[in-house]
């Protein structure tokens, strides 16, 4: 078994559900007492959110970058970056390390592209879904992404990073979003991207329609494929 390295704490929230899914998931295929080997780095989320909010990309960049040369010098055999946001700065992260960096726009574009769709909607941070890193990657997929519009957008990201960033779990947020995955669907979307690895705490496919693409799920599962393979 090959040895995970996970960059997380953005927030830990999410960080839990990456290592409770890669855990369940090489237990249910290997049985037994089995458990997957993982370096789990976990930084302090108010610093990256500060320097997203002040557009310091640069910084962050090499902060992750020093992250996974650590992890890499720990033993992992592959980088995943626990956040959607934060495949911003993936190719100078990569550039850093000689292991391979598992890409969490891959891991998605995978599922999509097995179910036969071709136009997702994509909820995320404000970071995720108006910048342009994350529908390009998924357009080299053959891949088009909507996004809401401005409102639902700021309203999107305020219950990331003000209710479950912080563990909060409200029934009227999760109807906030089932609204905006409507409007997606409505403007011709085929499929949900939970693009932020916090929306699963709070959204998953008994609750929507549309087929949902939960990125936290599969981002670990492909961790998992590659620790067994």
């Amino acid at each position: 078994m090959k040895t995970i390295g996970l960059i997380g704490g953005m927030s830990w929230e999410s960080t839990t559900l990456y290592y409770q899914v890669i855990n369940r998931e090489v237990a249910r295929r290997m049985g037994g007492l089995h458990s997957a080997r993982i370096h789990v780095a976990s930084l302090n989320f108010a610093e990256i959110a500060a320097m997203q909010k002040a557009g310091q990309w640069d910084e962050m960049a090499g902060l992750l970058a020093d992250t996974a040369r650590k992890l890499e010098s720990a033993g992992a055999d592959c980088i995943l970056i626990g956040t959607n946001t934060m495949h911003k700065v993936a190719p100078q992260v990569q550039d850093a390390i000689r292991m391979p960096l598992l890409h969490i726009a891959d891991a998605a574009a995978e599922a999509i592209r097995a179910q036969g769709l071709k136009k997702v909607g994509l909820l995320g941070t404000r970071f995720t879904m108006e910048q342009p890193f994350y529908a390009e990657h998924l357009a080299r997929h053959g891949i088009e992404t909507l996004i809401p519009e401005e409102a639902d957008r700021a309203e999107v990201h305020r219950i990331i990073f003000e209710e479950l960033c912080q563990g909060k779990m409200l029934d009227t947020s999760r109807q906030t979003l089932l609204r905006i995955a409507e409007n997606l669907a409505e403007q011709g979307a085929e499929g949900l991207i939970l693009g932020c690895t916090e929306l699963p705490l709070l959204v998953d496919q008994q609750h929507c329609t549309l087929p949902i693409f939960d990125t936290t799920t599969l981002h670990a599962i492909a961790a998992v494929d590659f620790a067994l393979q």
